[in-house]
């Protein structure tokens, strides 16, 4: 990899970003399982590759899946984001760089531009420069104002379930926004945990919520449309969740401040019911988080494989809203390398989506 001073960034809009450029064979845009894996192929194959992604560590989201039943060989995502960093270690041919956000990919005829910006209010930009890119930027949870069938709550800054302390939990009913599958990790982690969830989902969440549904600590309440407010002072207190028929946790729950909430729904069936909960939470689902620039996007706001320019090859769950899941993901990013590594050497590939429609 060549590192230069001058910098002709007139080939792309980049808003005059003053910008070191760093010349490889691939440049790797996030630092997933899916991005980790197109960099090691890629350096298994004797490509120079720089991996760029904005937060501290690579493989974050890995960091808070306490249970993995669906990846070979590895039983959580802390064991398997460790063993993943350290692989791309000692890939010598990767660069990473961490605290970096990509602003804009440009795909030209004979190279692809992705400008990168840090995090850090210091620093410089990087233009990254190479033939071929991978982007693995995955994608983001969504928001209540994000969804069609959820109104109100301005102002209410609902946490993404994954944050919850299942300690915290322990003797409170959580009210859960979406069925998403983040529930059903919680409750394999911690089978004797002595909670309630009433989880109020619309009917398209109804196959994620298969997992979930013999659980007798959840009730799910399949809704059209739902209204967020807070619980007011001086409601009746929520009830106490049932016991559960399951050792509890011993961990103690530490001091946390409770964020009541209540919720106007209008169920499947046309009936209305009042939904309230000790603490709300949003499971919602994420949407992709492509970065600017020359990537081509469906309907759904995903990048299929088959609309890029030659030069850039999605992967992980970028692609898709389906098939979003870690195994996926690392193949995926292995394939892109892969595809990569032909087209460099006039080799014949095909870029097909392997995915379904979004439903």
């Amino acid at each position: 990899m060549t590192d230069t001073t001058a910098v002709d960034t007139t080939a792309m809009d980049t808003s005059a970003v003053n910008a070191t450029a760093v010349e490889a064979d691939l440049i790797v845009v996030g630092g997933g399982p899916a991005g980790c894996a197109a960099a090691v192929m890629a350096a298994g194959l004797g490509m120079r590759s720089v991996l760029v992604d904005p937060g501290e560590a690579l493989c974050r989201t890995l960091e808070r899946i306490p249970v993995l039943g669906n990846v070979l060989g590895f039983s959580t995502g802390p064991a398997l984001a460790a063993a993943i960093t350290a692989d791309v270690a000692r890939s010598d041919l990767c660069r990473v760089e961490l605290g970096r956000r990509a602003v804009r990919i440009g795909a030209y005829e004979d190279r692809v531009e992705v400008v990168t910006v840090p995090m850090e209010a210091s620093g410089s930009g990087l233009l990254l420069t190479a033939p071929y890119a991978v982007v693995a930027t995955g994608v983001g949870p969504l928001r209540p104002e994000d969804v069609g069938w959820i109104d109100g709550g301005e102002g209410l800054a609902l946490p993404p379930l994954w944050e919850a302390d299942p300690a915290a939990l322990t003797g409170r009913t959580a009210l859960v926004l979406g069925a998403d599958r983040p529930l059903g990790t919680l409750l394999r982690a911690h089978p004797g945990l002595d909670s309630r969830f009433i989880v109020a989902c619309p009917p398209g969440d109804a196959y994620k919520a298969e997992e979930i549904a013999e659980d007798p600590r959840v009730e799910l309440v399949p809704v059209r449309h739902l209204t967020l407010a807070p619980r007011l002072p001086g409601e009746p207190p929520v009830p106490k969740a049932p016991p559960v028929p399951e050792a509890p946790l011993t961990a103690e729950a530490p001091p946390t401040a409770e964020m009541p909430l209540t919720a106007e729904v209008l169920t499947v069936d046309g009936g209305r019911r009042t939904l309230t909960g000790h603490r709300g939470f949003r499971n919602l689902g994420s949407g992709p988080t492509p970065p600017g620039g020359d990537l081509s996007a469906d309907a759904s706001g995903y990048c299929p494989p088959s609309r890029q320019h030659p030069r850039v090859f999605t992967a992980g769950d970028l692609r898709s809203a389906r098939f979003q899941r870690i195994a996926t993901a690392m193949g995926s990013g292995s394939e892109a390398a892969l595809s990569a590594y032909y087209a460099s050497r006039d080799l014949p590939t095909e870029a097909t989506d392997d995915v379904s429609p979004r439903a």
